[in-house]
């Protein structure tokens, strides 16, 4: 189908992303080949306020994205001549970080005629998956879970998506970084939870596992947030000694339980045989080792990107650009930032 009638000619697409605190820039070669995949990230940055704080975001990228640009193009060995079209991040995100983006995306197409994309956000993390499964094709079911975003959602083609689940409060990848800051390990809080985890013991502390009513597949993470919080107040009310090993690892295994029950649970509904994870907080080792097991043991096939494909990139966006490009999508200059984007 796509795949085939691409292959008759190469599709080299320029993508760039800057939703976020990352400034991202790739060259992605028929929508399953990175060429390049260049990061600027601003964690050290931000650490000491201990989140993102979004206008020294924009103005970080706005400093970094002209030589991020050209260290993709050289790490791919190509210029804009030998581009066909350019992929940028438009929505959902921080406004002024989408900004930079989108205008300099924008630039771009105006000084070369190429044609311009604009790339959802959470299609890009979904898409990341094509990089190093190229025998993965829709439909499948697939979570994303990051800081801003936990959607179950059906793949239903390339840049097709019905969401069937999602957060009601916060976010699980919030919720890490929440919980992190609450036990005193800082930003960003999901690797650190994950690698504090090892250490302790996922059944020392009960905490609840949240289900939404009204969908069987949506979350809410909030109110083992507060439980969290709880517990730690508790303790310091009463004099006792935080184990915070086991804390990381009973939040962990409670965000962990809920979204493999939930994300399995779609799967089996909705008849597919087929299970993809991505966002940030697909990086975490217990969560994919989780689905790891729980796929196995029900035939299904589970896909996951490398973490560095689970972060924000923009080898992603080039990857759902190009089938974007493929399906005929352009955008025109009028093309704006949606900090709110649905999918």
């Amino acid at each position: 189908m796509i795949l085939e009638q691409l292959n008759k000619e190469d599709v080299l697409i320029l993508a760039i992303e800057t939703s976020c605190d990352e400034t991202a820039a790739s060259v992605v070669k028929n929508g399953r080949e990175v060429l390049s995949n260049v990061i600027y990230t601003q964690i050290a940055l931000h650490t000491k306020f201990g989140g993102v704080v979004p206008e020294i975001a924009s103005r970080k990228h706005i400093e970094k994205i002209n030589q991020v640009i050209e260290g993709a193009l050289e790490e791919a060995g190509v210029t804009l001549k030998d581009i066909t079209a350019v992929a940028v991040t438009y929505g959902p995100g921080l406004v002024g970080a989408l900004l930079v983006g989108v205008s300099e995306a924008k630039a771009i197409c105006f000084a070369t005629g190429l044609p311009l994309i604009g790339v959802h956000h959470i299609s890009g993390h979904i898409s990341a998956n094509y990089i190093e499964h190229r025998e993965l094709e829709p439909p499948f079911v697939c979570l994303v879970a990051s800081g801003g975003h936990s959607h179950l959602v059906t793949v239903r083609d390339y840049g097709e998506y019905a969401i069937i689940g999602r957060t009601r409060d916060d976010a699980a990848g919030e919720a890490f970084d929440k919980v992190a800051r609450a036990i005193g390990l800082g930003y960003p809080g999901g690797p650190k939870i994950d690698r504090l985890s090892r250490e302790g013991n996922p059944e020392a502390i009960p905490f609840p596992r949240a289900k939404v009513g009204e969908n069987e597949y949506d979350f809410s993470f909030s109110g083992l947030k507060s439980a969290v919080l709880n517990y730690l107040n508790s303790c310091q009310m009463k004099g006792e000694e935080v184990n915070k090993a086991d804390v990381a690892a009973s939040f962990q295994k409670a965000v962990t339980d809920v979204l493999v029950e939930h994300s399995l649970h779609a799967v089996k509904e909705f008849g597919f045989d087929k299970f993809a994870i991505a966002g940030g907080v697909a990086a975490n080792s217990s969560l994919r080792a989780a689905f790891e097991q729980e796929c196995a043991r029900r035939g299904i096939t589970f896909y996951h990107p490398s973490p560095v494909y689970c972060t924000d990139n923009a080898a992603m966006i080039g990857v759902a650009g190009y089938y974007e490009y493929i399906r005929g999508v352009r955008h025109g200059y009028d093309l704006n930032a949606v900090p709110n984007l649905g999918l």
